[in-house]
């Protein structure tokens, strides 16, 4: 059960098996961004048996927001490890996600959601065509989270790091925050609440799904971490 975090950036431990080259990180970049625009013009989704779970998402549609089009795009390893291992190796996202180190840490992790049932699925947050953060969108009430909570059927939690240092500390998270709980209720008319667990020493995160509409329903003990349950109600999804 990864963290859920609205903060991150880019950097690698001693004794990596591989070593980023600062210098290609605008190639990496651009390479992925142009392979996003294609993809997304071309409307190509992976549409595989596993996304029943939860509810096709690899075809919900976008979501206008302040920040710009925002899309969830489903990983492809790939296409998409170099990027998401060079977020996971910077420091303020490692200290909460735990997977720095080599790509394979990265993949090992990613894959094992590919390769499941379809209960999570990862995605590239996609914000004007530029790949800029990183989501895990699961059943709640199917992960072992529930034994943590009286959990609901159909409850839907978010993880996310944010991947640019550019993109923090301006209201990016919050934004993007409030749009995924938004596509979740559009998309999913079965699940009545959002949730997530920050990691309650990560007061920036937490600050972040406040502003988004969660309210804090408790702390909760879960194996790796005391975590703050953040809540946004189909309810109240209007009025906060």
């Amino acid at each position: 059960m990864p963290p859920t975090e609205a903060h991150p950036g880019t950097a690698g431990p001693p004794g990596a098996d591989r070593v980023a080259d600062p210098s290609t990180d605008d190639t990496l970049d651009l390479h992925l961004t142009e392979e996003l625009v294609t993809l997304l013009a071309q409307g190509e989704q992976d549409r595989s048996d596993a996304d029943d779970l939860l509810d096709g998402l690899a075809g919900w549609r976008p979501a206008g927001t302040p920040a710009g089009r925002f899309q969830l795009v489903p990983v492809r390893l790939d296409r998409d490890l170099p990027l998401i291992a060079r977020w996971m190796n910077d420091p303020a996202v490692a200290a909460f996600w735990e997977l720095q180190g080599p790509e394979s840490v990265t993949a090992d992790h990613i894959r094992a959601q590919l390769d499941g049932d379809g209960r999570s699925v990862p995605c590239l947050g996609v914000l004007d065509s530029t790949p800029m953060s990183y989501f895990e969108i699961y059943r709640a009430d199917l992960d072992p989270l529930a034994r943590h909570y009286p959990a609901r059927p159909h409850d839907t939690g978010i993880h996310l790091l944010i991947g640019g240092v550019a993109d923090r500390g301006r209201g990016i998270g919050t934004t993007l925050l409030r749009a995924v709980a938004d596509l979740v209720l559009d998309h999913r008319p079965r699940c009545t609440r959002v949730l997530a667990e920050p990691d309650l020493r990560n007061t920036p995160s937490v600050a972040a799904f406040l502003s988004a509409g969660f309210r804090l329903s408790a702390e909760v003990d879960l194996p790796d971490k005391r975590a703050a349950l953040m809540v946004r109600d189909r309810a109240l999804r209007h009025v906060l």
